[in-house]
């Protein structure tokens, strides 16, 4: 790869963005800057501070092929053909070329997200008389050139033609690299004219941004790497969007079939097709294709018959050799993979998106049920897979370095869950979980802390004042969410410290009406409550508090180390069945390495919106 750092005029991209030798491959992505940083941008310009570079890739370039598009504003014909695609500065060059060309009306948004489209004059005595008030000097308008006020019925300034915009001192800056010279001489006031001349105008003819130029050698990974790094107005693009334009440009596709391939579009009938189904509101596009290189890059590792078969990879740089043909194999099978994946986690009881312990996981999930194909629901092949996940949640194997993880769980689980005597896959080999761990898991920003309290709900877990199971409909119904045993208020009253307090072990999922009887108040007062409003008695209750793995019987003493002693153990054996592991108990030994000291604390906040009592 090689690149140039050019200086090029304002005008010359000017004229390069309206006439198409630079474009912008085709993304996909809307114009997305507000009305406030465009006329700070012209400001920019006007008192002439420098402004970032921009980054350019020249075209002809044989391993990149983009789509290209003109730059929002512009009209070409579609023969018309780039010289240079247009990597980072989007916002800016296509504000620039929208504000100070053509008509000069830009489609923008306010700070509220509303749309809007705005032309932007300078006030020529206010920009001259004071370097400092240039900012002041530049206003935004409607596109119509008038500002109004009193719900539109008063006018407070009216630049819609030149007459007026002469007579009020405004110059319109769509014509500051046009036909200023017109505009300029039929001023009444020459000396003004000639002083915005050689103030703004002139300078601004020569104002200079620079650029990064990769020449048309660059291949397709260093372009992926160059738009993972640079922010487009605080936008980074990514893998999705770099396909998006890869898969647009395929000659293949356009010649069975006569149009364009448009990604967006297909991701956006994918998320259609899922839309009856929660959870899978957590899976991204990128994650869609991560599954679709897994299985492709499986494919190729198989048949390969070298010594050394190309790897099986989930890798950013793999997912960006992916191929249109590539991605149109695997895209059903995978689109129903995810909807089975949905159900699978169903019977986990994980039945909405914030609850998904790790939504990353649901990638190599979804992969290995189309490997698997109907084998994945056989009782044997289940119960691995069942394991194989809560290793991964449990371990909390997800959180970083899950590309490798990735093609590893694609490469070992199939065979270990068919035929256990295979290799036992490394993530089980790799879960473990620590007793102290439990103090520690405090909210639902840990994998753990979700996984837990699924596992309590698919144990049989019922609510206190219903009788009902917690089941996928119950959960909606019941307006259900993990609250509390011993309430936060009992708690700091009664000298219980944040550790314990806010602890898994004195957190179980109810509904929200139980939740409110249960009030601030010790567990021996609000118990009674329940029964008399539920109509039940204390043995009914107990056995209701029982499915939550709690010790009825200390919490009507408000014994709350005891309580927690007792619970703590019971979640220990909870995970142990869940992962087939002894959990390692270190806190009667006196280490506790994974208790909430040795968190960072941004890692618990205060979650008494999601929690309270």
């Amino acid at each position: 790869m090689g690149f140039l750092t050019p200086m090029y005029e304002l005008g010359e991209y000017l004229k390069w963005t309206r006439s198409g030798e630079i474009q912008l491959p085709d993304f996909q992505r809307g114009y997305k800057w507000e009305d406030e940083r465009i006329r700070q941008l012209l400001v920019t310009v006007l008192r002439g501070h420098p402004m970032g570079a921009v980054m350019l890739l020249k075209t002809g370039n044989s391993q990149v092929r983009f789509k290209p598009r003109a730059i929002e504003g512009v009209d070409l014909t579609p023969s018309t053909e780039a010289k240079y695609l247009l990597l980072d500065g989007q916002q800016r060059l296509t504000s620039l070329t929208q504000a100070l060309s053509g008509s000069g009306v830009v489609a923008t948004k306010d700070s509220r997200g509303r749309l809007l489209d705005r032309r932007y004059f300078v006030h020529m005595e206010t920009g001259l008389s004071d370097p400092n008030r240039v900012d002041e000097a530049v206003i935004s308008v409607p596109a119509d050139g008038v500002v109004r006020s009193n719900f539109g019925k008063d006018v407070v300034l009216d630049l819609s033609d030149q007459d007026k915009q002469h007579e009020h001192g405004y110059f319109p800056l769509n014509l500051l690299y046009g036909d200023y010279m017109s505009w300029i001489l039929e001023l009444h006031n020459p000396a003004l004219g000639k002083n915005f001349h050689d103030k703004f105008i002139k300078q601004s003819a020569t104002y200079d941004i620079p650029a990064i130029v990769l020449d048309e050698d660059t291949d397709k990974a260093a372009v992926a790497t160059v738009f993972e790094k640079v922010n487009i107005g605080g936008l980074p693009l990514n893998v999705f969007e770099l396909l998006t334009a890869v898969f647009a440009g395929d000659a293949d596709y356009y010649a069975k079939t006569g149009e364009d391939f448009r990604l967006n579009d297909d991701w956006r009938e994918t998320q259609l097709k899922w839309s009856s189904y929660p959870v899978l509101a957590a899976v991204e596009n990128t994650d869609f294709l991560q599954a679709v290189t897994m299985l492709t890059t499986r494919q190729r590792h198989l048949a390969d018959i070298s010594d050394r078969p190309p790897a099986i990879s989930a890798k950013r740089e793999d997912v960006l050799k992916l191929t249109l043909s590539d991605y149109l194999q695997w895209r059903e099978p995978l689109r129903e993979a995810f909807i089975w994946a949905s159900t699978f986690l169903a019977d986990r009881h994980i039945f909405a998106p914030r609850d998904v312990p790790y939504p990353k996981q649901l990638v190599p999930l979804a992969a290995i049920k189309v490997v698997l194909g109907k084998q994945a629901d056989l009782i044997s092949v289940s119960e691995r897979l069942v394991r194989w996940y809560w290793c991964g949640v449990l371990g909390e194997l997800y959180g970083s370095a899950i590309e490798s993880r990735f093609a590893r769980d694609i490469e070992m689980v199939p065979p270990w869950a068919t035929d256990g005597s295979a290799p036992v896959p490394r993530t089980v080999q790799d879960a473990s979980f620590t007793e102290s761990r439990l103090h520690s898991l405090r909210t639902r920003n840990a994998a753990a802390y979700k996984g837990i309290a699924a596992l309590i709900l698919a144990g049989g877990a019922r609510d206190w004042m219903e009788d009902k199971a917690l089941d996928k409909v119950q959960y909606v119904d019941l307006a259900v969410d993990i609250h509390h045993i011993f309430p936060q208020k009992w708690c700091d009253t009664n000298g219980i410290d944040a550790e314990h307090r806010e602890s898994i072990v004195n957190k179980t999922t109810i509904s929200a009406r139980t939740n409110r009887t249960i009030g601030g108040v010790a567990p021996s007062s609000y118990l009674p409550v329940i029964e008399t409003r539920a109509q039940i008695d204390s043995t009914h209750l107990d056995g209701l508090v029982a499915t939550h793995l709690i010790p009825a019987e200390l919490l009507r003493q408000d014994h709350f180390e005891n309580f927690f002693l007792t619970r703590r153990e019971s979640l220990c054996k909870l995970v142990e069945n869940a992962i087939v592991k002894a959990v390692q108990r270190d806190i009667d030994l006196g280490f506790a390495e994974e208790d909430s000291a040795q968190f960072e604390p941004d890692e618990f906040p205060n979650d008494a919106g999601m929690e309270n009592d």
